[in-house]
């Protein structure tokens, strides 16, 4: 069973820290360098960028933050976990929260975006960008945040978890082993055999 728990607090780290990496990558480089762009440049990037992560490695990272942090909890139920469930349980918090910034807030940015059409046909650009990225990079960075805390959270819930495992297979202190009984050595008898005799 620890094996399987472990599986899942593993998966949830590796989830939530590679789509905290992909926001992150946004924040600091993607979205910079578009503000330097032109309006339909920025436009018609951003359309193409929106289409393409939609694929199954995304989609499994992004549902694995929430999905594999709520089975690590779920397996961490219980008074032995609970030190472990306590940090899932945050991590699982945080994952939710962030979650919903990108379903709430930036996918109906994006639906906005891709609904204004051909870049080249759009009559005011400036308009749409406008209305686009500002919004989009601040809930962005939002995430960001998020899934990292997550991501620093479920690394203590790891850690949580191996230390728990490490006291639970040590075995029981205060159990005394039973010694074996030494059987004494009687003394020679006086006079006896190989005895010497006593002279004054």
């Amino acid at each position: 069973m620890f094996a399987v728990r472990l599986a899942a607090i593993v998966l949830a780290v590796l989830s939530t820290g590679l789509i905290a990496g992909v926001f992150y990558a946004y924040a600091i480089s993607v979205m910079p360098a578009l503000a330097r762009t032109e309006d339909r440049t920025l436009i018609d990037v951003m359309q193409k960028v929106n289409v393409v992560i939609i694929n199954p490695w995304f989609m499994l990272g992004f549902m694995g933050t929430v999905g594999f942090t709520a089975l690590a909890a779920v397996l961490s139920l219980g008074a032995q976990h609970r030190g472990t469930l306590v940090w899932l349980g945050i991590a699982l918090a945080l994952n939710v929260i962030a979650f919903g910034v990108t379903v709430a807030l930036n996918v109906p940015l994006n639906d906005a975006l891709d609904a204004a059409g051909d870049p080249a046909a759009i009559v005011d650009a400036a308009a749409v960008r406008a209305d686009y990225e500002a919004a989009w990079v601040r809930w962005n960075i939002l995430r960001a945040v998020l899934h990292t805390a997550a991501f620093l959270v479920l690394c203590g819930a790891l850690f949580a978890a191996g230390v728990q495992q490490g006291r639970a297979s040590e075995p029981a202190t205060g159990a005394v082993a039973a010694q074996p009984v030494s059987q004494p050595i009687a003394a020679p008898q006086a006079g006896g055999y190989g005895a010497a005799p006593y002279r004054r």
